[in-house]
């Protein structure tokens, strides 16, 4: 199978989802905000905080575009949709998967903002990140799954998801 690949606002859920969803498939898992820390040697908090935005988004385009993967969920940052290059190379590598939460239910779970490792523009809100990303991650899925948390468990997630790329024929 090719890779499925996860794309949502930070605290939507890619990664807890993408473990489970990796496990029901029998696919391997890779986030890739772990693997911007581990080829940086440190958190995301700390290369936004050193190196600022722009460098940050570098680096987690440069890990994406080396990734090579099959038959793998790839949860990937939030940010990863704002760039053409990355999201072009990850379409090439399988299907996307927009995991969409409401903004009240991001802006509820995320309690850590300031060093959470959110890549965010000076004076930027969660709010205008919602309003700015929610139409770059329209644009490159190929299925949209709604889920909150909190009314819908894991499995209805992976189970919704499953279904998605069924009905499309994209599994």
């Amino acid at each position: 199978m090719k890779n499925l690949i996860l794309i949502g606002m930070p605290g939507a859920g890619k990664s807890t989802v993408g473990v489970i969803l990796a496990k029901t498939l029998g696919m391997d898992f890779l986030d890739s905000d772990l693997a911007i820390c581990r080829r940086a040697g440190t958190t995301l908090q700390d290369i936004l905080d050193r190196e600022g935005l722009d460098a940050f988004l570098d680096l987690e385009e440069s890990v994406i575009l080396d990734l090579e993967t099959q038959n793998t969920v790839i949860a990937t940052g939030g940010s990863a949709p704002m760039r053409e290059r990355a999201m072009t190379h990850l379409k090439a590598l399988g299907a996307v998967i927009y995991l969409q939460a409401p903004y009240e239910e991001l802006h509820r779970r995320i309690s850590n903002i300031k060093t959470r490792g959110i890549a965010f523009g000076p004076g930027e809100t969660l709010l205008d990140l919602y309003q700015k990303r929610t139409p770059v991650y329209e644009r490159w899925a190929d299925v949209t799954v709604p889920w909150d948390g909190e009314r819908n468990d894991l499995e209805a997630a992976v189970e919704g998801i499953i279904a998605a790329l069924e009905e499309r024929k994209l599994c």
